[in-house]
């Protein structure tokens, strides 16, 4: 099948070794599949991973045991736990220590013509949802996932940090509950975009303090600039998963009793109910769709700072 791998270098291949079925498990014809910042990570080495790329999907089951799930459009949850350890059991598979994530960790990824997912972690898509809507389902999960951690007051103020594809994602979801964040980036034509679909933005500092404050640079530093930017007793919730190492001074946590708070993948439920119910409609956030054979072309337009989303259709 057609792919594209990564093995110290990302390149394309028409011959890539066609899947076999395993057990509890489905082949899915990928329809589209989106490139995240995590991915262009691990095109430079993050994860020491090797293999098939990308997580972000909607596709096709084409081969499967489960009736509910034959020919049925789908999207995948994309942490495949043992089934057996506490976390596991405690329905928190996206925490099991033996757990593959697709495209990320010991396992292949979306950026092929097929791949291979646990029946369970697959999720059946309504008819209202459109292929280039249901792409965005896993980042949008991830996003919806802080309101699962935390509760945020109406009377408190937000910021998010970073004006990128993660950025754009919690500011929607934020703004999809009645929230009303503030957005501060680099890039006058991404914000002017998000400025478009109604939120509000900011190229310069923002003024004053924040009582909650979301990390979505991508960059190693940008914990330090939560850090000044939250209010005492506010709490900073870190969404970043950068590669590169930063220096950290904590002193200013405990001097101002900040609360700090790691998020990431989330259930898909919500997210597809809020695509469904077209609460958020991602889809102006699209740069354009390119083949598996222009992959790399496509990574290449993924890592301009002026872009949002590019999309691969393997078809």
């Amino acid at each position: 099948m057609q792919a594209l791998v990564f093995d110290k270098r990302l390149e394309y291949r028409r011959d890539y070794p066609d899947l076999a079925p395993r057990a509890g498990e489905s082949i899915v014809r990928i329809l589209l599949a989106g490139i995240c910042g995590t991915d262009l990570e691990i095109s430079r080495g993050y994860m020491a991973f090797r293999g098939v790329p990308g997580h972000e999907f909607v596709g096709r089951v084409v081969e499967t045991s489960n009736p509910d799930l034959r020919h049925k459009r789908v999207v995948g949850e994309i942490n495949a736990g043992c089934g057996r350890c506490v976390a596991c059991l405690g329905g928190l598979t996206r925490h099991c220590p033996n757990r593959t994530v697709l495209g990320i960790l010991g396992r292949d990824g979306t950026f092929a013509e097929f791949l291979t997912l646990p029946d369970e972690n697959l999720r059946p898509l309504p008819d209202s949802i459109p292929d280039d809507a249901a792409v965005f389902t896993e980042p949008l999960a991830a996003a919806f996932e802080i309101f699962e951690q935390i509760h945020i007051g109406r009377n408190q103020s937000i910021l998010v940090l970073g004006d990128g594809r993660l950025g754009a994602m919690v500011a929607l979801a934020l703004d999809s509950h009645s929230y009303e964040p503030l957005v501060a980036g680099h890039h006058p034509e991404k914000l002017e975009r998000l400025s478009a679909l109604g939120l509000r933005t900011t190229k310069s500092a923002p003024e004053g303090k924040f009582d909650v404050v979301i990390d979505c640079t991508g960059q190693a530093d940008g914990f330090r600039g939560a850090l000044e930017r939250v209010a005492p007793r506010g709490t900073i919730i870190l969404k970043s998963t950068a590669a590169a190492g930063a220096e950290l001074n904590l002193a200013a946590v405990v001097i101002n009793e900040i609360a700090v708070l790691g998020s990431r993948c989330g259930r898909f439920a919500p997210a597809l109910e809020a695509l469904a119910a077209k609460r958020i409609d991602p889809r102006p956030l699209i740069d354009g769709t390119r083949s598996l054979a222009d992959g790399l072309e496509a990574f290449a337009t993924a890592a301009n700072p002026s872009n949002f989303k590019i999309l691969l259709k393997p078809a």
